[in-house]
């Protein structure tokens, strides 16, 4: 949360925050609730027609404003979550229930569920309990999004706000038997285009959002076309299309500036105080109350705000938000001065001209779809960068707090791999000694931290050091958990294989190493020969693949001598590489060629020799170095005339001799040359905020262009028969001794026999960057002399790409032509594509024809007292270690490529190692047979037991809730969930862009037999048969995507994915 667009109100008082998660939430029983199912159903609006509200209609001509009750409440930001459910939230729920109890024409939108999930179970009593359930029912409480945060659209992973989404609408629709409806994204900054799609495949009717370019927005005001109907996806075009409404200027805030008053309006409780509420009630800055001699006044107010906004829109329909941060903490003086003022406006309606009501955002919503009007249609643009003026462009968030970004991502991956092996253990286990209710509790301790760190002031970077070291805390728990399941896991699978041996694994926490190397899990060192030598067990390196493919890659271990040899299960020498490690002196890197099938893993004993002699040279090469000394990039007179060529079968990598710089690069197959040279600038910021336009954790403003930071290049190669890898340092002259940067390049040989074509397509980088100087924002900048004409492509969200076009401003140029890249990146011409991948979030550009920069790391500081009172300056001192994977190559070679490489990237082999049985030539684990395997342009986004305790018949649910029953049985281990998406966009590749079928039982046979499957929302709420989203009339524009005939499945297990469709599942399987 920052101050923002006009009419934000109460800033200065914004800062939100989070209690210890995850939180196991009780549900309310639901006692006395004996409404029959087509009443209660009609009370939440779920039967009933859009225009059968039951509101009072206006009178002819008059404006109808929907005032809105709302407490903006921020999963974080400048408060931890405890210290915010102390000071106010806790209090807000409590106060609003009662409120609303005391008046029945008083309603309130909640849509944090992480806030109220905590407040139901630890604060709420069970009478409070029952009295949300009856709210609920009579749609006087309205849950709004649904999910634990209000994540980022710029810089979250979609699989993540998957995640989040889910577990807040599990958690609602197990507690309550709702499903969300409609979004309230008010405060991410800038607007994907992949939400909408996400938000109508969860169900959704409409979809709000605010942030958008200031520009934009005004024009958009006065052309009144801030409503229009959203297709995001250009493949599911109208199939999945949303009807979106804009917010005005005033944003979500109510307008605080009266005229009769200094203080601000509308907000009568006034301003949430820290630590403590204060003993006395009394808070800063509540407004004047609404009194006789007031009341006119505040009347007037409100009236010629309301007819202000209403000249924006097409309709006289006007939402008006009533709230903005840390609002309603007593509602007893906020509802106590606003009813009368509502009573007052409405027995004054013909002179006004104006209605006025308490509202959900659901009522505004039906009374806009009630409008005989047709909406123009916006295609897959989004609204991404967001600036509020010339020189406040929201772009250096992409980049703030690298290392948050890179262990949530790590965290978001790891769970993605225990959810798989976790759910295949319990299927082919289900007897298994593990307690499963505790597994599930491992791996909910994951989802919850996952799911918060989405939040829009979360992995962003732009939140206070405090509250990134409790999400930072909250993630390495969940990972710790996490991975002491998995290596429960295979622990019991090698003891069912083995009864006689018992294996422990070795202790320890790979977590600890914020910005480890391509973190493996877990990184152990090697006990010395002489602790084991002779013993029935052996340093032994478990490797998960958690992808529905069989990949062949390299997995690195850091052991301490190079003495060593690797064999797999079944006792077969492995192809492996030993070479100096980076990070160490003492220490080695071990890189294992491994093939592992979908879902599946192996085994990779590490076992030392007492001479490494010429019989092993074969299975393990040691690698040499030779090193080239520094150069000066600065005075070289021969640049560009000395070359020599690091190869492997699909890249000649050249570099100059003179400048210890990356020259070309040739992408073998097509015998294509393109010119890629490298190099680490930065950009310099003012720190002086009256003297300038500054940085800081949201903003990027650079005082000019970007300055080289090093004159001179130092070089190693690492030259292997497995990999060779080009080591450059970077000083800023010859005198220093440390270098600033580094940057690790590694291309990889593939032995007969082995499918390595990902593998040898793609040169992976890894870069040292930092500690920087202060107020520096540090970029590598790539130039080719490819014919871009300044196009560049990035991704929203690691769903679908953005054309962008580079855009000349009379100021701040640089900052503006900043976009957010979630996972790719890539500038082509007409034969030939240069893609980057990543592995966390970046912000990236093309400030010139065939260039592609990446901003890497941020350090600043100012003396802007807002940023300094919240501790918002950004002093970030670390080294980050961001990694990653170059694509070269003509447009169809990359095409056939990018997607699959960048989810081997985004979920590597999880790598669990301890010691484990040697000598036993036994077969891959029970994981390996017929594990679930799908073709190259479908993803398996999910493989999970969520643990929900609702029966999946909404019916049946409902009566469950309305007698109060509910299962203490545990979690329910029987449903599956299974969601899978197609990669490609229409017409993107001749093969990889077809639909795809797909059998459900046969894929997962390995897990049993299939007994039942039903098609689900995103989320799983909804029973796709039963969904029936709004329709919202348009001028007719088709799209480019598909048409679905028909949501029925080719058979009961058959299933068809179109290009870009994500289909969710619940599996069912016979008993064993």
């Amino acid at each position: 949360m920052r101050p923002g667009q006009g009419g934000a109100a109460l800033w200065l008082a914004r800062g939100p925050a989070r209690a210890r998660g995850p939180a196991a939430a009780e549900l309310g029983s639901g006692a006395g609730m004996g409404w029959p199912p087509a009443l209660w159903l009609l009370s939440l609006g779920l039967l009933a027609p859009p225009g059968a509200s039951g509101l009072p209609g206006p009178a002819p001509g008059a404006l109808r404003a929907f005032v809105v009750p709302h407490s903006h409440m921020d999963v974080g930001w400048v408060y931890t979550v405890q210290e915010s459910m102390h000071a106010y939230v806790a209090n807000v729920y409590t106060s609003v229930t009662e409120e609303l109890n005391r008046g029945k024409q008083r309603k309130f939108i909640a849509v944090e569920q992480e806030f109220f999930r905590l407040w139901w179970s630890r604060v709420a009593t069970d009478t409070q309990k029952h009295q949300v359930h009856q709210l609920v029912k009579e749609g006087r409480l309205e849950f709004i999004i649904g999910g634990q945060v209000m994540h980022d659209e710029a810089v979250t992973h979609i699989d993540d706000q998957i995640l989040q989404l889910t577990e807040g609408h599990g958690f609602l629709y197990e507690t309550f038997g709702i499903r969300p409806q409609f979004s309230w994204h008010v405060d991410p900054f800038g607007a994907s285009a992949a939400t909408p799609t996400l938000f109508a495949l969860a169900g959704f009717n409409a979809h709000l959002i605010s942030r958008i370019d200031y520009d934009l927005k005004e024009d958009m005001q006065k052309a009144k076309k801030l409503q229009f109907v959203w297709r995001g996806s250009p493949s599911l075009a109208e199939s999945q299309e949303i009807f979106t409404h804009v917010m005005d200027q005033y944003s979500y805030c109510t307008p605080s500036h009266i005229p009769f008053s200094n203080r601000s309006g509308f907000y009568w409780n006034g301003i949430a105080m820290f630590p403590d509420p204060p003993k006395d009630g009394m808070y800063p800055n509540m407004s004047v109350p609404v009194t006789d001699a007031s009341l006119s006044l505040y009347a007037q107010t409100m009236v010629a705000n309301i007819k202000m906004r209403a000249a924006w829109f097409r309709t006289q329909d006007v939402l008006w938000p009533w709230g903005c941060d840390k609002q309603f903490f007593n509602s007893s003086v906020q509802f106590a001065n606003m009813d009368p003022l509502l009573a007052y406006i409405n027995n004054h309606s013909e002179e006004f001209g104006v209605t006025v009501e308490y509202a959900t955002l659901g009522d505004y919503f039906r009374a806009i779809h009630d409008r005989d009007i047709t909406w123009s249609v916006r295609n897959q643009r989004d609204f991404l960068p967001y600036s509020t003026e010339p020189f406040q462009s929201w772009t250096g968030f992409y980049t703030s707090r690298s290392s948050l970004k890179g262990i949530a991502r790590r965290a978001s991956s790891l769970l993605f791999a225990g959810e798989s092996m976790f759910t295949q253990y319990v299927r082919k286990n289900p007897q298994g000694p593990l307690s499963q209710a505790k597994s599930l509790e491992q791996l909910q301790q994951l989802r919850w931290a996952v799911s918060e760190v989405q939040h829009h002031d979360g992995i962003t970077g732009t939140e206070a050091p405090k509250v990134r070291d409790m999400y930072v805390n909250h993630l390495m728990e969940g990972m710790f958990a996490v991975e002491k399941l998995m290596a429960s896991i295979i622990l019991d699978i090698v003891r069912e294989e083995n009864k006689e041996l018992q294996a422990s694994v070795a202790d320890g926490d790979s977590c600890k190493q914020a910005e480890g190397k391509r973190a493996p899990s877990r990184d152990h060192r090697l006990r010395g020969e002489a602790e084991w030598a002779g013993s029935a067990e052996a340093p032994c390196a478990v490797v998960y693949n958690p992808l529905a493919w069989t990949i062949t890659t390299y997995v690195t271990i850091t052991i301490s001598t190079p003495g060593v040899v690797v064999l797999d299960e079944f006792g077969h020498l492995v192809p492996a590489q030993i070479q100096n490690s980076t990070d160490s002196l003492s220490t080695y890197n071990l890189y294992i060629l491994a093939t592992i099938k979908a879902l599946s893993y192996r085994r990779y004993y590490i076992k030392t020799v007492d001479k490494f002699g010429e019989a092993h040279l074969e299975s393990t090469s040691i690698a040499r170095i030779f090193h080239f000394g520094r150069k000066s990039v600065k005075y070289s007179r021969n640049s560009g005339k000395r070359l020599f060529p690091v190869t492997n079968e699909c890249y000649s990598i050249f570099m100059d001799h003179d400048t210890n710089l990356m020259h070309s690069i040739t992408e073998r197959e097509s015998n294509q040359t393109v010119q890629v040279s490298q190099q680490f600038l930065e950009y310099k910021v003012n720190a002086d905020w009256e003297h300038g336009p500054i940085s800081d954790n949201y903003l990027f403003t650079p005082n000019g262009s970007a300055v080289q930071v090093s004159d001179v290049v130092g070089l190693e190669i690492v030259v292997g028969k497995l990999v060779t890898e080009i080591r450059q340092y970077f000083y800023r002259n010859f005198t220093v001794k440390d270098y600033t940067y580094a940057a690790y390049s590694r291309i990889y040989n593939i032995p007969k026999g082995y499918d390595g074509k990902l593998l040898c397509h793609r040169i992976e980088q890894e870069y040292r960057v930092g500690p920087l100087e202060m107020n520096r924002e540090a970029i590598l900048r790539t130039s080719t002399d490819l014919n871009s004409g300044q196009v560049l492509f990035t991704d929203n969200n690691g769903y679908q790409m953005q054309r962008r076009i580079y855009k000349a401003y009379v100021n701040n140029t640089v900052a503006r032509n900043y976009y957010p890249m979630v996972q790719t990146a890539f500038i082509e011409d007409d034969r030939t594509r240069f893609v980057l991948l990543s592995e966390r979030s970046h912000g990236v550009s093309s400030q010139e024809n065939g260039q592609i920069e990446v901003m890497l790391h941020r350090r600043l500081w100012n003396n802007f007292e807002w940023d300094l009172n919240y501790n918002l300056t950004l002093n970030d001192s670390s080294v980050v270690r961001p990694t990653f994977w170059l694509l070269l190559g003509p447009k169809p070679v990359t095409t056939a490529l990018y997607q699959m490489s960048r989810m081997a990237l985004e979920h590597r082999p999880v790598v669990i190692f301890g010691e484990l049985p040697i000598g036993h030539q036994m077969p891959p684990g029970s994981l390996q047979k017929d594990a679930p395997t799908l073709p190259a342009n479908l993803h398996l986004q999910i493989l999970s037991i969520p643990g929900w305790q609702y029966s999946s018949n909404h019916t049946d649910h409902f009566q469950n809730l309305q007698k109060g029953h509910r299962k203490d049985s545990g979690p329910d281990l029987s449903r599956v969930l299974v969601r899978i998406c197609h990669l490609y966009e229409v017409g993107e590749d001749p093969d990889l862009s077809q639909p795809v079928t797909v059998n459900l039982k046969s894929l997962l046979q390995s897990m049993g037999t299939v007994t039942s499957v039903e098609e689900r929302s995103l989320t799983g709420t909804w029973d796709v048969k039963d969904l029936n989203r709004w329709k919202w009339k348009t001028a007719k524009l088709d799209g480019q995507g598909f048409r679905r005939s028909s949501r029925m499945p080719l058979g009961n297990f058959t299933f068809v994915l179109h290009p870009k469709e994500i289909k969710t599942f619940f599996i069912y399987f016979q008993e064993q």
